[in-house]
């Protein structure tokens, strides 16, 4: 296998570096096993909740079952919600342009590598907690490392010594298939593995060494992030050999199918409830860890009296978390609300019939099945009028957007090419800054039917079709 922390698009990596990236992997296998030898077998399993697109689950099974001719497969990983979310869109595109999608999440098998994946993650997860209650922590040690730290090209070469974990779980899937990754460990082990159609879709506008998989196509979602890729400014302290043309493409946001079909129409009846005085329908979304909970919490405070004039209604999904629910509840009071937990289909039906009829004041949801959690939100965008969100994958979504406080340094850039773009406020970062915007939102809905043409131009112009470019380039289809 040749070895690609050395030399990253031409680049020379220190020896200092190359010794810690030995040392990590090393590490992952004295604590997890060495499973370089293992046969896994590949099965499949239906995902319920995205029947619509017949995504089926990669599962280790006893033996091994074939793949469909039109295969694509989607490799991922569940951090937060931000890389499931993106996943679906892939899936979703790749259904619409007559492909089978296979949804493999690394971080989901009793394999060395997956085990790896789960304990970067718990690290990650643990160190944005803590970033969210010690303003020191995230001044001095959080935002530098999500801003600059990933930044580094070198930071690139121990990921990719430690991807190389991940191989054994490709050895019984088809190296021709098309294959799209969400985040770079499952771009990194489908390079490593052999895989001969890797598609690298990197979520964020700021460019990091964090998001390189050599080897991969690098779909980039905005002009800033290509030049930021193409150059590999900023990766190091003197100038570094760019990437090739052939490994880097601005393919536009990454957007499922069923939200983009009938975009032009879910713009109309915005518009439509603007000049009917409706009340603005507002989607609040919650981090997976509760991230952001105190300014979320404020937020919602201050939105109740407005609930109660029926200037506003809220639908807040909790994801997988009803602790996060429980303790709002504990912070602003009971409230009458709707409730969905644990019921999805129930919330279909309500999604159907609110399309054109009358919401209730307050509608909460809750899953804890990880895929209707993720989903409830896109299903709930077309009906609603401003989606409240911090900057993450959500910011390139086709929806009017009010942005909370960024949650690591990285997403400040996500929230500049929203307001750049016309269909988002700029970033909100206290809660008073936000209540103020949410004041001058509902009380000028004009503001929200300007949203709706940029997101008809932005349609128009083939801004939203970043998922469907993905396919086709992992498809090596050029139409």
């Amino acid at each position: 296998m040749m070895d690609k922390s050395a030399v990253i698009f031409g680049n020379p990596i220190d020896k200092k570096t190359l010794k810690k990236a030995e040392k990590s992997k090393l590490g992952y296998v004295k604590k997890f096993g060495d499973d370089s030898g293992a046969d896994y077998k590949i099965g499949f399993k239906p995902i319920d909740t995205l029947d619509f697109i017949g995504a089926n689950n990669i599962v280790f099974a006893e033996k091994n079952q074939p793949f469909a001719d039109n295969a694509l497969i989607v490799g991922n990983i569940r951090m937060g919600f931000g890389h499931y979310r993106i996943s679906i869109a892939m899936a979703s595109c790749a259904k619409a342009l007559g492909y089978t999608p296979y949804w493999l999440d690394l971080a989901s098998f009793d394999a060395t590598g997956s085990k790896m994946i789960r304990k970067q993650n718990d690290m990650y997860s643990l160190a944005s907690r803590i970033s969210q209650k010690s303003k020191l922590f995230n001044k001095l040690v959080w935002e530098p490392l999500n801003s600059e730290g990933f930044k580094q090209i070198t930071y690139n070469a121990v990921d990719q010594k430690n991807s190389e974990l991940l191989v054994p779980i490709f050895k019984n899937i088809d190296k021709n298939i098309p294959y799209i990754a969400t985040h770079v460990w499952p771009s990194q082990g489908a390079v490593h593995a052999g895989m001969k159609n890797v598609v690298n879709a990197i979520p964020d506008n700021w460019a990091m060494g964090l998001h390189l998989s050599e080897g991969a196509v690098h779909a980039v979602q905005t002009p800033f992030a290509y030049l930021g890729y193409k150059t590999l400014n900023g990766f190091a302290k003197q100038p570094l050999k760019g990437i090739p043309a052939d490994q880097i493409k601005q393919v536009g946001c990454f957007i499922d199918h069923e939200l983009l079909v009938n975009l032009e129409q879910d713009n109309r009846l915005r518009r439509q409830r603007a000049v009917e005085g409706k009340p603005l329908r507002i989607l609040m979304t919650v981090g997976g860890a509760g991230a952001g909970f105190d300014m979320f919490a404020q937020m919602v405070k201050h939105l109740l009296p407005m609930v109660k004039e029926r200037k506003v209604s809220l639908f807040i999904n909790f994801g997988d978390h009803k602790d996060v629910f429980d303790k709002l509840l504990k912070t602003v009071g009971d409230v009458q609300c709707l409730k969905f937990f644990d019921d999805y289909n129930g919330l279909k039906d309500y999604n159907a019939k609110i399309r054109t009829g009358e919401e209730h004041p307050i509608t909460v949801i809750c899953n804890k099945d990880i895929f209707e959690a993720v989903y409830s939100t896109n299903l709930l965008m077309p009906n609603c009028d401003l989606l409240v969100t911090k900057p993450s994958e959500l910011a390139y979504y086709p929806v009017p957007k009010l942005f909370m406080r960024h949650i690591g340094g990285h997403e400040v850039y996500g929230a500049i090419y929203g307001r750049e773009a016309g269909d988002a406020t700029w970033e909100c970062p206290t809660a008073k800054l936000a209540d103020q915007m949410l004041d001058r939102l509902i009380g000028d809905r004009e503001i929200i039917v300007s949203m709706c043409d940029r997101i008809d131009h932005l349609k128009k112009a083939g801004v939203y079709n970043g998922a469907y470019e993905c396919v086709k380039l992992a498809a090596k289809k050029d139409k």
